[in-house]
């Protein structure tokens, strides 16, 4: 909830910044705000001629309140407010056998990459599947996930349009008839974005840092690639969708720049979580979950050890990465 005294002490500059759907509120009300916005909310208001004041009857405390509410208002029709999410706790359950998950809670905040190892059909797609729904002991695994530690609202966890969680599946294909800058377009009018042109050449520019072969805005995004549309996806979802959590299942099968990927989610102020089998992936992460027969065997603090061996790991998929673009422009490979 924001309140008026907190508003004026805010400069313009920053409110605008913060909540950009405030410029209709001022023009509406014909309030000239050009020349004041290094000033707070409240020495804008000081600056009114008492002449001024009285000739065309304004009443700043009215205005005040009314600004205050009108942006309480936006933030509840877009859902931004509640949306703010800066840790989650995983609180422990059971794995297939019944047996307690060797941990009791564990806290990842936003910024914090996590990754979960594990055999193939140990249960990570599992503990992705309970955080995305904020599992309250009503799934197999009996965990409790908590939103800022709290049970979340069940209009949260049983919403079809939940965007509290964004996941990412290896396997992305687009079926509507539209091209890379419709697609962005629409999410962008739905996000309602103030600079939208801006924002959607973010996006393909970051797309195609990714990506291993570029496309433009003008590609029909069923003709895009599978990297492509990951590609395509991790940007959108790192720069434009309002989810605080994103869940990822494998990207190193997805053939795009994995370490440029989880840099641009983590400069979102993301929480990230990702299943992998990669070390380079595992490592680059803060800790790693161990999932064994269902549940949480341990969970791994990345040492400084670990993070020299991840140097040479980068050494080694920087060799990988230029053989393969060596392949695909049809050179012969030499010997290292």
């Amino acid at each position: 909830m924001i309140r008026v005294h907190e508003l004026e002490k805010q400069k313009i500059r920053d409110i605008e910044n913060k909540y950009p759907f405030v410029l209709s509120f001022f023009e509406n009300n014909k309030l000239d705000i050009k020349d004041y916005q290094e000033n707070t909310l409240e020495e804008y208001f000081d600056s009114f001629a008492q002449e001024d004041i009285e000739e065309w009857a304004i009443d700043i405390p009215k205005l005040k309140s009314g600004l205050a509410a009108f942006i309480n208002q936006m933030l509840e029709f877009l859902g931004l407010e509640k949306d703010r999410v800066d840790y989650i706790t995983i609180i422990a359950g059971k794995d297939k056998y019944g047996n307690r998950e060797n941990f009791d809670e564990l806290v990842v905040r936003k910024g914090e990459i996590v990754s979960i190892v594990g055999p193939t059909g140990s249960g990570k797609s599992r503990l992705l599947a309970d955080i995305e729904w904020a599992a309250n002991k009503d799934t197999p695994t009996d965990r409790i996930i908590l939103i800022n530690g709290e049970i979340p609202d069940k209009n949260i966890r049983f919403s079809t349009s939940n965007k509290l969680v964004a996941q990412l599946s290896q396997n992305m294909n687009f079926i509507m008839d539209l091209s890379v800058r419709e697609f962005l377009e629409l999410h962008a009018k739905s996000r309602m974005v103030d600079n939208e042109a801006e924002v959607i050449r973010k996006i393909i520019d970051a797309a195609n840092e990714l990506a291993g072969e570029k496309f433009d805005l003008d590609t029909p995004v069923t003709r895009l690639s599978g990297g492509q549309s990951r590609a395509l996806m991790i940007a959108d979802t790192a720069i434009l969708s309002a989810s605080p959590i994103v869940l990822i299942d494998e990207i190193e099968n997805a053939g795009i720049d994995r370490k440029r990927a989880l840099n641009l989610l983590v400069n979102e102020d993301k929480i990230v979580l990702m299943a992998t089998h990669d070390p380079s992936l595992a490592l680059m992460a803060t800790k790693r979950i161990v999932i064994r027969n269902g549940g949480v065997y341990k969970v791994i603090n990345t040492g400084k050890e670990e993070k020299m061996i991840l140097v040479e790991l980068e050494k080694m998929d920087r060799i990988i990465n230029d053989m393969r673009s060596k392949l695909r422009e049809g050179q012969i490979l030499e010997s290292i």
